[in-house]
């Protein structure tokens, strides 16, 4: 990808984001990106230990979950404020990273001090809510992730037991802070933090069956993780910058976004480029290039609809994605025009596109894969729609109303034919010029258009 002039010689930074419900390349683009040579740093600006970005490269594949998906080109991580940092899957995707080759992985980390930490505690909460769902599950990865937001959230709204916040019920009294990355370097506020998260816990824990690690141990595990990584300072970003182009990677997709999603099948994340944007903003860099990414065709995970679905291209080798206890089967349908239109009108536009598993398209595989259509428009109870209305920002009604439509609805379209067909109409369909396209899992896989 070419370098944008700027007026203070800066290399430009990029903003790449699912326009999906996830899995959509975002960790092989990455990796792509970085292997150019001019990248200075990779920056997660959402999510947390639930990404599951894969790459293939050199004869080495990783499935990066907080690491940024650079890591095998060299390039090191800055976990923002904004990323959900999980101490215990760090260290050990730093051992993976470590027997893959990478020298001291986790000296290539640094971390925002205001990030929030998920414990042991938050993973069990958020799998103990979800068993109780039983079939009514929201489609959650079970890793704590949306417990460590809410827990925040209630305490700032200073929840009483049994007070329903934003649909989840407070199992005590919300009292205290939630952890953050710098309370990892006192241990007696490391403490005092753990054992308030533990007390505000226990009513809900104890119905279930899932637990923890006491409060002793889990602090000698922070306390190390804080003497492992960097601790970044107010002009990280912007150091970082003065060396290179930043490539920021998204986790998740749009379709997914707690406030843009279809309700409640979302995540307690901003996957869209706002937080990114607005990192470049406080370090005095200007805005991020936005790179939408997008399969060949449509996948999810889980619960939530699917209006494309079709079985038949569950054929499609996935030796990446399969079924999770929490997160679900893996579902895949095709092309969705009508939610990949919604995605980027809701983003406010992207710069360019890229294009994954273009290789499906052109016959690839043993047996060869079903065609796959390009769904321009849905059938629904209400008639014939080939747009999804953008709602006002934080309309959680409007996204339900939106899931609603979409449960009884079926996708319309064409064939397509081949992956030269896909990209023009991609193209065509999104405003935007299609700048990276993938023929298979593999970095060499993959082209400047």
């Amino acid at each position: 990808m070419s370098r944008a002039a700027r007026p203070d010689d800066r290399p430009g930074s990029t903003i790449v984001v699912g326009l999906g419900f996830g899995d959509e390349a975002k960790g092989a683009t990455v990796d792509f990106l970085c292997a150019q040579g001019d990248v200075a740093g990779v920056v997660r600006f959402n999510g947390g230990a639930q990404a599951a970005h894969n790459v293939v490269a050199d004869g080495r594949h990783h499935t990066f979950r907080q690491f940024g998906s650079g890591t095998l080109a060299g390039v090191p991580t800055f976990l923002s404020r904004h990323v959900l940092v999980e101490p215990i899957g760090l260290a050990g995707e730093a051992e993976e990273l470590a027997a893959a080759g990478v020298p001291d992985p986790l000296g290539l980390v640094t971390v925002d001090p205001d990030a929030l930490i998920t414990t042991p505690v938050h993973v069990a909460a958020n799998r103990t809510r979800e068993d109780r769902r039983g079939a009514g599950r929201h489609g959650s990865t079970g890793l704590g992730i949306g417990e460590t937001v809410w827990f925040d959230l209630a305490l700032r709204r200073g929840a009483r037991a049994g007070q329903r916040v934003e649909n989840l019920v407070s199992p005590s009294d919300a009292r205290g802070r939630a952890l953050r990355v710098r309370d990892c370097l006192d241990r007696r506020v490391l403490r005092d933090r753990l054992t308030d998260l533990v007390r505000f816990y226990s009513p809900l824990l104890a119905g279930g069956v899932h637990g923890h690690d006491d409060v002793g141990t889990m602090a000698d595990v922070l306390e190390a993780f804080a003497g492992a990584v960097r601790i970044a300072g107010p002009d990280h970003l912007a150091r970082t910058a003065a060396r290179g182009r930043l490539v920021f990677e998204g986790a998740q997709g749009v379709l997914l976004d707690e406030w843009r999603g279809f309700h409640p099948h979302t995540t307690w994340s901003t996957t869209t480029p706002a937080n990114a944007q607005a990192l470049l903003a406080a370090a005095g860099l200007p805005r991020g290039e936005v790179l939408g990414l997008t399969r060949s065709y449509t996948t999810r995970h889980g619960a939530g609809p699917l209006p494309t679905e079709d079985p038949a291209l569950l054929a499609v080798a996935e030796p990446f994605n399969g079924t999770g206890v929490y997160q679900g089967g893996w579902r895949a349908g095709h092309l969705d025009l009508v939610a990949l239109r919604y995605a980027v009108a809701a983003i406010g536009g992207v710069d360019a596109l890229a294009v994954s598993h273009l290789d499906v398209l052109d016959g690839v595989g043993d047996p060869a894969p079903p065609a796959v259509r390009a769904v321009t428009a849905y059938r629904t109870p209400a008639g014939v729609i080939d747009r999804l209305p953008v709602g006002p920002p934080r309309d959680l009604d409007h996204q339900a109303a939106l899931t609603t439509l979409l449960r009884g609805a079926s996708g319309r379209g064409r064939e397509l034919a081949g992956s030269r067909d896909a990209v023009l109409t991609l193209e065509r369909a999104l405003g935007a010029p299609a700048r990276v396209l993938a023929f298979g899992p593999d970095r060499v896989d993959r082209k400047v258009a």
